[in-house]
């Protein structure tokens, strides 16, 4: 599908990663871009979350921008959830790798950036194309553990990974999110090892090496910028922090306030929201190291 405005076009389409398919959204700005940025979701958060974002990118910033959902979810789920083999190393170690190959292919001349929220930016330090990336920007991205979320927040997150959902999980074979007021349905794999990781104290640390691959982008060249907000009970500053260190002495770090922009809130999730546009132009700005 072709979407045609004043400024910005959009192309909905398939793109493959490995065995899967995964639905995406292209946003190309009127003029040829110098920057293509893919935009990696967090947990549970639709491709379509990132849309206002995504077209201010294009529109006044000159890049294009795509938006997709993580294999068998969001637009990408093609059949049951309860029959998905899709585990969370699947999104990050497959999918994200193709949807930045995907761009490559479209603009081959031009500098690639990935901006990820949450899980988007939390496995970086493991992903196969890190030297294929010029610039990571992570936001509210990091290796949180139960322990690092403020009260009374803790008592929900210890409610999600100990109390009903997972036992909803195993009699239904997949998360009801949507029921349980969590916003979207996630494929049992994706929560037990989301679970797995947000539960122990390194997360997902312990695995590299093993299960997971070994943490390269310290000896990379690749620049990351890592954003917290100081409302985050999600994704607190210190568990970015430690995926900072993960990232590698070079690593940059930005602690945001809603205050700096005259906002009330930013929280995990709101970085994205229209509402907070004002916070957008920091998370691309150029940065010294």
């Amino acid at each position: 599908m072709l979407d045609n405005t004043t400024a910005v076009m959009t192309e909905d389409f398939i793109l493959a990663a490995g065995t899967a398919s995964l639905s995406a959204r292209l946003y190309t700005p009127a003029s040829a871009p110098d920057v293509a940025v893919v935009i990696h979701g967090a947990t549970g958060v639709p491709r379509d979350y990132y849309k206002h974002f995504a077209h201010w990118l294009a529109a006044e910033q000159g890049m294009a921008c795509l938006t997709y959902d993580y294999r068998d979810f969001g637009h990408s789920l093609t059949g049951p959830m309860r029959e998905s083999q899709a585990t969370m190393a699947d999104w990050a170690l497959i999918d994200m790798p193709a949807a930045r190959a995907e761009m490559r292919r479209r603009f081959p001349s031009v500098q690639h950036w990935s901006i990820g929220h949450s899980v988007g930016g939390m496995l970086g330090p493991v992903q196969p194309d890190i030297d294929q990336i010029d610039r990571m920007v992570c936001v509210c991205s990091g290796l949180v553990t139960l322990t690092d979320h403020p009260w009374p927040y803790r008592a929900l997150a210890t409610m999600f990974w100990y109390g009903h959902p997972p036992l909803l999980v195993k009699a239904l074979g997949y998360l009801p999110g949507k029921a349980l007021g969590f916003g979207s349905n996630l494929p049992s794999r994706v929560y037990w090892q989301w679970r797995k990781w947000c539960t122990d104290p390194l997360n997902y640390v312990p695995e590299i090496g093993t299960s997971l691959p070994e943490a390269l982008w310290a000896a990379s060249e690749t620049p990351v910028d890592l954003f917290t907000t100081d409302d985050d009970q999600v994704v607190p500053p210190n568990a970015v922090w430690r995926l900072a260190d993960l990232y590698g002495p070079k690593a940059r770090r930005h602690q945001l306030s809603p205050k700096e922009f005259g906002l009330s809130e930013i929280g995990h999730i709101g970085a994205f929201a229209r509402r907070n546009a004002a916070v957008w132009p920091r998370l691309i700005a150029p940065t010294n190291g």
